[in-house]
This record gives structure tokens, C-alpha cells and sequence, in this order.
């Protein structure tokens, strides 16, 4: 599946709730989901800074594809990082460059969370677009 089709997922399925309480426990369920971060990626390195809640994102970059792997301390960010890594996880950098989180409107993230999930959402997009950029020019030199 492509970004966008993914992000179209996301939004059909918490299109699917109208009560905010509702989309809220769709979150922590998909954060719950998540599978735990290694031990040793929970360094203060991988901490995403912008984020009230501790967020850790790794990222390895091999045969031309970014992994991310991510964990959080807090229920709803914990979703939020569970979705990130459903769309740019096991992606070019091309493809994590080219697309912007959209879902995050569409669903109404930007309305619905208090100020500092919000800033620490996007920090968390673009942590993950830098680590992108880094990794386009690396591959650009390269070839």
C-alpha cells in the first residue's frame, strides 16, 4: 500500500466514530498494539524532543528503506506513534519526503489534542522527514 492509501485507512476508520471519547480509545487500542521498542533504543538520543510524553524513535536505513521503530511512555501518544509508524515505517525517502500527514487534519488531531500532543506529533513527523532527508542525500552522494 502506498502512503496515501494508508493515511485513507486511517481516516476511514476513525471516520467510522463520531464521540471524540470513541476515537480517543481507538488510539490508546492501537497503542497498545504497538510492539515495545528494544531496551536499547530507549536512549536519551532516540527522544524526541518537542514531546511532552517520553517518545523514542530508532531508525535504521538498509538497501535504500527507513524502519522506524518507536515507543512511548503515554497511552494516546503511544497511538499517534503506532499510526506514524503504519505509514512511514519500511519506506524510501523519497516516499516519507513527498507525503504530508494528512490524516492528522482529516481526522481532526489538530483540534482534538491538547497543544503539547499536537506539537509533539509533528515534532515526531519531522524527526522522521529529517531522518529522511539525511538518508535522500546520503543515497544521493552515493550514487
Amino acid at each position: 500500500m502506498t502512503i496515501d492509501e494508508i493515511q485513507q485507512e486511517i481516516i476511514e476508520n476513525f471516520s467510522g466514530f463520531e464521540d471524540w471519547m470513541d476515537k480517543y480509545g481507538l488510539l490508546i487500542e492501537l497503542g497498545n498494539e504497538l510492539v515495545p521498542i528494544d531496551p536499547k533504543y530507549k536512549v536519551d538520543s532516540n527522544l524526541i524532543r518537542g514531546c511532552q510524553s517520553r517518545v523514542w524513535l530508532h531508525q535504521e536505513f538498509k538497501d535504500g528503506i527507513i524502519t522506524f521503530e518507536a515507543e512511548s511512555d503515554a497511552l494516546i501518544v503511544k497511538g499517534l506513534v503506532a499510526l506514524l509508524l503504519k505509514i512511514y515505517s519500511n519506506r524510501t525517502p523519497h516516499e516519507i519526503l513527498a507525503s504530508e500527514p494528512r490524516f492528522i487534519d482529516e481526522i481532526g488531531l489538530r483540534h482534538h489534542l491538547s497543544p503539547t500532543r499536537s506539537n509533539g506529533l509533528l515534532a515526531m513527523v519531522k524527526q522522521m522527514k529529517l531522518y529522511a532527508l539525511a538518508y535522500e542525500k546520503i543515497s544521493t552522494k552515493n550514487n
